[in-house]
Order: structure tokens, then sequence, then C-alpha cells
């Protein structure tokens, strides 16, 4: 968790500048935008910790289904980050931008054989596994509420995964390291919604999600027609307003989803069949400046 404190060293840091700054502007301005202005701008930060209730992947139909939390060291907690930044087109449209790393990376003495596109590691190998998840997701909203505090907005979301996934016998080189890459567009629908209990405090949910099968609509075209897909991103938050142009909250967040099915333009070394799903979950604290 030591790589955690520097973000969060840096979010009090920007918290108590903000008091400071803060009381120079009224409800009607903010540190970016002004309200004879169309156009306004907020951004957004999270720092916390990302923890798996559940991670199994497996490649090639021949292939091991691994347990990552039981068996890949994913049983402990590592660190998060979110950063968002947001386009406000007059009171009803939004469009928004993210960037969420994810970049799990562990060390493991495997218990048991385990076989990953036609590479069987016996027990006793000792292991670097990688899985890293890396995606970013540009979002368009419609507000229904004309309210700039409230919020009801529906939309849509187009997302990019840059997945990079390595099982790598550690200073060994009797077995070969096998290296999953994967980018590609993940469409979803998209949902958000904040409501002030009173003049500071607000409670808030965001949820980007789809559940595809076949071709296309899973975001490729090179996959069997039995591929399916699916990604669900949750969160419910608490916040409050100290200053207009500041909010504050904490964040707790459901991240699943997966695929499972064969990539029939994949080049081998295995037969393109993936089988990969996860459970996962953060709390963060976050900060957003209008």
């Amino acid at each position: 968790m030591k790589s955690v404190r520097p973000a969060a060293v840096a979010v009090v840091v920007l918290l108590a500048l903000l008091g400071v700054a803060a009381p120079a502007f009224s409800q009607d301005f903010g540190f970016f935008n002004s309200p004879d202005s169309f156009f306004g701008f907020e951004s957004s930060l999270e720092v916390g910790f990302f923890g798996f209730f559940s991670h199994k992947v497996q490649f090639g139909e021949s292939g091991t289904y691994f347990n990552y939390v039981k068996d890949g060291g994913q049983d402990v907690w590592f660190p998060f980050r979110r950063l968002s930044g947001e386009v406000l087109l007059g009171s009803r449209h939004r469009l928004v931008f993210l960037v969420q790393p994810i970049d799990i990376r562990t060390e493991v003495l495997f218990s048991s054989d385990v076989t990953v596109d036609n590479e069987t590691y016996p027990a006793g190998t000792n292991m670097e596994l990688r899985y890293g998840f890396d995606f970013y997701r540009l979002s368009y909203l419609y507000d229904f509420f004309r309210d700039p505090r409230n919020e009801l907005a529906v939309g849509a979301s187009l997302q990019i995964r840059d997945a990079v996934i390595v099982f790598a016998p550690k200073s060994d080189e009797t077995y070969e390291l096998r290296e999953n890459t994967d980018i590609g567009p993940v469409p979803a629908l998209k949902f958000r919604v904040k409501y002030y209990l009173g003049d500071v405090f607000w409670l808030g949910s965001e949820i980007d999600g789809i559940y595809a099968a076949g071709r296309g609509v899973t975001g490729s075209t090179d996959v069997s027609t039995d591929f399916v897909g699916a990604i669900i991103d949750a969160s419910l938050r608490a916040g409050f307003t100290p200053r207009p142009p500041v909010d504050v909250f904490l964040n707790l967040r459901y991240l699943g989803g997966g695929a499972e099915g064969t990539d029939t333009d994949d080049p081998g070394p295995g037969d393109g069949y993936v089988k990969n799903w996860l459970h996962a979950f953060s709390v963060s604290l976050g900060v957003t400046v209008r």
C-alpha cells in the first residue's frame, strides 16, 4: 500500500489549498467556469484501494481455469486511482473522458500444474504474473434536470480496453512465457444521479454497463458466433460541498465483467479460446473541482 501514499498526500494538499482559495469564489463561479458561458469544465480525481472478490482466467480449450485470488496472489488490496474530465454543454449535455489504470503484478509459486495456451507450468514453478487492464472511456450524458446542483442523466459510453496478461517463469528458461494482449472497443450504456440532501451533503450513483453476445456488438468481428462479453462499473458515493467550486466524496465501486469465446484471428500459440471473468471492488476518496 506504500505506493498509494504519494497520491493520497497529493489529494490532501489539494484539498487544503482549495479550502484556502475557495472563499474567493461565490455560488455562481468556479475555478474554471463562468455562469455566462455555454461551456463548462470539471475534473475529478480518486485514490484508494482495489481488491478482488473473484477472478479467473483460461487461455486455450485445454487450458487451466486459473484462480487469480486463490493461486495468483490477488488475495490482497492494490493501489487504486481514477481520473476524469468533463465538458458541460449548456444545462443538459455532458461529455466525460475517463482514464482508469489497472495493472496488477504478483509473484507466486504454483501449488499445482497450470496450463496456459498449451504451455504447462508444473507445481513448484516460481512465476511472475501481470494482469493489466487499463481502459479509457468517452461518455455522453443527457441531464433531465436543469438544476445545476442535482442530476438525473442517461447516455452511452465507448470504452477502449488495453489488456496485457502475462504468465512468466521467473529465472527459468525451461518454460516459455505466455503473453496475451488486446486493444479493442467496448460500447456501454450509462446512468448517473446526484441529489443534495441539504445545502452541503449529497448522495450519488454512476453505472456503466452492457451484456452482449455475438460478433460486432461485443466490439470485434474476429470472434466466434457464441462469443459473449459483459462489463459493469457501478458506484455509490456520499459527498459534501465545502465551497461551491469543490466536491469531496467517498466512493464505493463494483467493477465486474469479462469475456468468453474464441478469437478467430488469434496468431497463436494457443487456439484463441479465452474465458476471463472478474468481480472486483474499490474504496476511494475523491475530489471534484469546477
